[in-house]
């Protein structure tokens, strides 16, 4: 007998969980442990293949010219795409209205996430102390200090060498251990969607329909015409191949609402699937994980819209540039775990001066858009490793 295909798993998956949160209601919350088992496996895994991978692919750059240009277009795609994200949220909010009309009560008691600004936000990518920073899972550190590295490894060149091939090996070990972890893939998509579906039901989505609606529209919007355009115009891939290629790491980033956790498999979809290279994957989609915020970038925009329309407040061209330019700026320091996009909403709101007890009103929706936003995101991850794989191939058939 034939072995299901991996995206007819988890499609499975999905149908049973959802059947199976709406019969048992709050009891679906018993299959948990499921869900817990494979986010504790992959999370297991997040450290060590983030700072193996990385350093392999800035050491095999070989020329720190060489990864400036990575680290440019990188960086680049990944900033333009998310400010067209938080356009098409504006506008997905001006559209469809979700605020208005609303009848929905604000708990006084709503405290809104502490932020740090986006100054101290930068300067916390730099490690005081690097072991620190892999001991606690500080992802954003750990780049840092594995990107140094690496550059460190290629300036240093011959002796260095024994260093490389070892985290090398140990990129390798990663690999491998990932693609076992993946089997578990459709468990994991069960466990933890089905106790979501189970405790909101129907009878909570159903007065924020709207905001859903649009969060939905707007992602599909961004998904098909803008990373379906990238892929075909700048990476030369077919669209369709693209998104049935990156669609098992999109499932489990819904499933997981963590772009972060959701690396490993996304690595391994865009290498085995869509022919990226390690090279390539290793450092563009590590660094997307963390600073690659598409989908949330599109929530902020339909997040403020829906919060003004409910207090009745006109934002001004000038209030609508500033959500625009925060909101891109903010996402570089978000990090790629569940509900960072609302501590990224604190900042939105407070540049535009609007009232924070507004977050109250999508905080008990936040779990359904937080998956839809992290699945846009790491498919923009996949799109840039696309992006940046054929401009470098384009570049050495030049230089050929």
């Amino acid at each position: 007998m034939k072995k299901l295909n991996i995206l007819w798993q988890i499609a499975i998956a999905l149908v049973l969980a959802i059947i199976v949160g709406l019969i048992f209601g709050e009891n679906a919350k018993y299959v948990q442990p499921l869900g817990d088992l494979f986010l504790r496996l992959i999370m297991f895994i997040i450290v060590p293949l983030i700072l193996s991978s990385i350093i392999v692919g800035v050491a095999s750059a070989g020329d720190v010219k060489v990864l400036g240009r990575l680290g440019g277009k990188t960086l680049s795609y990944y900033l333009i795409t998310t400010f067209i994200a938080v356009t098409i949220g504006l506008l997905a909010g001006f559209i469809f209205q979700p605020g208005s009309g609303l009848d929905a009560e604000i708990e006084e008691a709503t405290t809104a996430p502490e932020t740090e600004g986006v100054v101290q936000t930068l300067l916390n990518i730099i490690p005081t102390n690097p072991v620190e920073a892999l001991a606690s899972g500080d992802i954003l550190q750990v780049i840092f200090f594995a990107i140094f590295i690496g550059i460190g490894i290629v300036l240093v060149g011959k002796k260095a060498e024994p260093v490389h091939r070892f985290f090398n090996s140990l990129a390798e070990i990663m690999y491998k251990i990932t693609g076992i972890i993946m089997i578990l893939v459709p468990i994991g998509v069960f466990g933890l969607l089905a106790p979501v579906v189970g405790e909101y039901g129907l009878a909570v989505i159903m007065p924020l329909m709207k905001i859903i609606l649009a969060m939905l529209v707007a992602c599909l919007v961004h998904l098909i015409f803008i990373y379906g355009t990238a892929v075909k115009v700048l990476g030369k891939m077919s669209p369709i191949r693209f998104f049935k290629g990156i669609l098992p790491a999109a499932a489990v980033a819904f499933s997981t609402c963590s772009s972060s956790g959701t690396l490993p498999v996304t690595m391994k979809n865009t290498q085995e699937n869509l022919g990226v290279s390690k090279t390539t994957s290793s450092f563009v989609l590590p660094l997307g994980a963390t600073i690659n915020m598409d989908g949330t970038a599109i929530y902020q925009g339909i997040a403020v819209m829906f919060i003004a329309q409910y207090f009745g407040t006109s934002l001004t061209f000038s209030q609508l540039m500033t959500v625009m330019i925060v909101a891109t700026l903010a996402s570089i320091g978000a990090a790629g775990v569940p509900g960072a996009g609302l501590v990224m909403l604190t900042m939105v709101l407070a540049a535009v001066n609007l009232p924070l007890e507004g977050i109250a009103l999508v905080a008990g929706i936040d779990r359904i858009l937080d998956m839809m936003r992290t699945s846009v995101n790491i498919v923009g991850d996949a799109s840039a490793a696309v992006f940046v794989e054929e401009s470098e191939r384009k570049r050495k058939d030049v230089a050929a």
